[in-house]
């Protein structure tokens, strides 16, 4: 083995760099926390967690500098070192069983975070008693919503994410006979009735809404109670021309329309949409107190779940830490209006949701057995010293 791939085993191996990475996360955690009161926790996961480098922003700069590892590296980096000292220190015996067992759990743990982190999706459901959606809306983000209302028992939707619009940019797709180009796209914004001739900054929507509304930036905020409301200035252009500017925002809540080639188009900025292969129908909330007080009870859910195969049409009781989990989506009880008939479900999507249960199983087993093992071997050693011991008090005895 050369020089060079020894010092790469030594260092991916040492027990030294364990008990550097574990006490950077443990100061990441701390930095992490304290800041949440800043960014919300949802800004906290991206900057700190699901990152390779937590990055600052020099004040007055777009420029953003590394200043301490993120979640991903300290955690690709420990993975990486549990599974070296794994593979290189501990040879399979029954003896260090336990000890494998633990690491591997460990190994598994940060596994399902990394699975966690990459592919797990929340989202919502909102649904009043008697009413039956099909899709799931996300928390934060937005798509703009381009309908074809012509026919009136089907409608064509393309969706354009946030990300797309955020580059401002030109879109066509193959089911629009025009072409989209965000003019300007605002992460959060506010309007009010007006003259927008106002804000030279921006540009002049001369359609819908917009000649009578002001777009107003705010800052975008990070607050997990609160939501950013964005707002974009879309040109609609055909094959003869320019067809208008219109301002989308969530705050205007009707979609806006426009006629071309004899069909009628809407678009709105709305949540980004989800659809299930499955539908949920709320049929029944149940919403108890305490006596005397407002503090939740029982908050349930009397759902019913019908797939589009036809396969599955069952009736099933959501309420606190019993969630529904059906077509790969967990279904939790999140909100509820009693007095509204109205029930929120909070939405995940983890493919790795199994992993951590595994890993803890594996840790468990594994100290588990270590103690048993090592108790074992202690109860024995001390049994064979206590039957040694009076053969050598009369041994003593004899030779005095």
């Amino acid at each position: 083995m050369s020089p060079v791939v020894r010092q790469f085993r030594d260092f991916f191996v040492s027990l030294k760099l364990t008990v550097v990475l574990l006490s950077l996360s443990l100061l990441l955690v701390f930095v992490a926390t304290l800041d949440q009161v800043n960014l919300g926790i949802w800004a906290v996961q991206e900057k700190y967690f699901r990152s390779f480098f937590v990055l600052w922003t020099i004040p007055g700069t777009p420029i953003a500098l590394p200043v301490f590892p993120g979640g991903y590296l300290i955690g690709g980096l420990l993975l990486i070192n549990l599974v070296a000292a794994h593979v290189y220190r501990f040879a399979f015996t029954w003896k260090k069983l336990g000890i494998q067992l633990a690491h591997a759990g460990v190994i598994a743990l940060l596994v399902g975070e990394l699975v966690t982190g990459l592919l797990q999706e929340d989202s919502s459901m909102r649904l009043e008693v008697g009413e039956t959606k099909k899709y799931v809306e996300s928390f934060r983000e937005h798509e703009l919503a381009i309908l074809d209302r012509t026919d009136p028992q089907f409608d064509e939707v393309v969706a354009i994410p946030e990300a797309l619009l955020a580059d401002e940019r030109s879109i066509q797709h193959a089911k629009l006979p025009f072409q989209v180009n965000v003019k300007a796209w605002l992460p959060n914004a506010t309007l009010q009735m007006g003259d927008p001739s106002g804000r030279a900054d921006l540009p002049r929507a001369n359609q819908g809404i917009g000649p009578r509304v002001q777009v107003i930036p705010l800052p975008i905020t990070y607050k997990s109670d609160e939501i950013n409301l964005p707002a974009a200035f879309v040109e609609i252009v055909t094959t003869e021309g320019v067809a208008g500017t219109w301002v989308v925002s969530p705050i205007i809540g009707m979609p806006q329309s426009f006629q071309y080639q004899g069909r009628t188009w809407e678009f709105a900025i709305r949540l980004r949409r989800q659809y299930l292969p499955f539908s949920l129908t709320l049929l029944n909330v149940t919403h108890e107190v305490y006596p005397g007080t407002e503090i939740p009870k029982n908050f349930a859910s009397r759902v019913r779940v019908k797939s589009d195969d036809g396969q599955t049409d069952r009736e099933v009781l959501i309420f606190m830490n019993n969630p529904l989990r059906h077509g790969g989506q967990t279904f939790y009880q999140y909100q509820m209006n009693a007095a509204g008939r109205m029930s929120v479900f909070q939405v995940v999507s983890n493919p790795g949701w199994i992993l951590p249960y595994v890993a803890c199983v594996m840790m468990g087993l594994g100290l588990t057995w270590q103690f048993v093992g090592s108790l074992v071997g202690f109860i024995r050693r001390r049994a064979a010293a206590d039957k040694a011991e009076p053969a050598g008090r009369r041994a003593g005895a004899e030779i005095s």
